[in-house]
């Protein structure tokens, strides 16, 4: 006897039916790519005043490595495929009214480290991004906003180290400040 139920064949079990009814999340993805000095590339987006890392949201039905990659290759100009996922980040809903955002899951990957022959090659999206520069761990988090801040510095760590972090509104899990 077994614990399993049995289905017969060509019969619905309600899946599809099923997952209609759960939420869904907003994701996106970020690459961190560094030089041979460890500083971080980070871009100036043309619609704000914080700098980002390259990446973006994810399109509908699309994977979030595939979306690190389309983002390189728009806002950089780059064909690169990141290396590893270091970091996943579950963010919390936030704002009100036209600034608000829903919850969602940003996955960090490891761009790697950018030659002098890369860096040379690349691209702006001018509709998009302003500028780019590379920025110590002490730029970014004067530059960026602390969530991102904090995900980028994790994510860093995460690359040297060989691990992957599960984070939380820019908090490795178990390291967030007590309030």
């Amino acid at each position: 006897m077994t614990d399993s139920p049995q289905f017969e064949q060509g019969k619905s079990i309600g899946s599809a039916e099923h997952t209609r009814t759960i939420p869904t999340k907003r994701t996106a993805a970020t690459v961190v790519f560094t030089d041979d000095q460890d500083r971080v590339l980070l871009c100036q987006p043309v619609y704000k005043e914080v700098a980002e890392a390259p990446g973006g949201a994810g399109d509908c039905d699309e994977s979030p490595w595939d979306t690190a990659v389309r983002e390189i290759k728009e806002e950089l100009g780059l064909v690169v495929k990141p290396s590893r996922l270091v970091a996943v980040d579950y963010v919390l809903p936030s704002g009100s009214g036209r600034e608000r955002r829903t919850e969602g899951l940003i996955f960090v990957f490891d761009g790697g480290r950018l030659t002098t022959e890369q860096t040379d090659r690349i691209a702006l999206d001018q509709a998009e991004l302003a500028s780019w520069s590379w920025c110590t761990v002490t730029e970014v988090h004067e530059r960026m906003r602390p969530l991102v801040a904090r995900r980028i510095e994790a994510a860093l760590g995460a690359i040297v180290s060989g691990t992957t972090l599960y984070m939380e509104n820019g908090y490795p899990v178990g390291t967030k400040p007590a309030e």
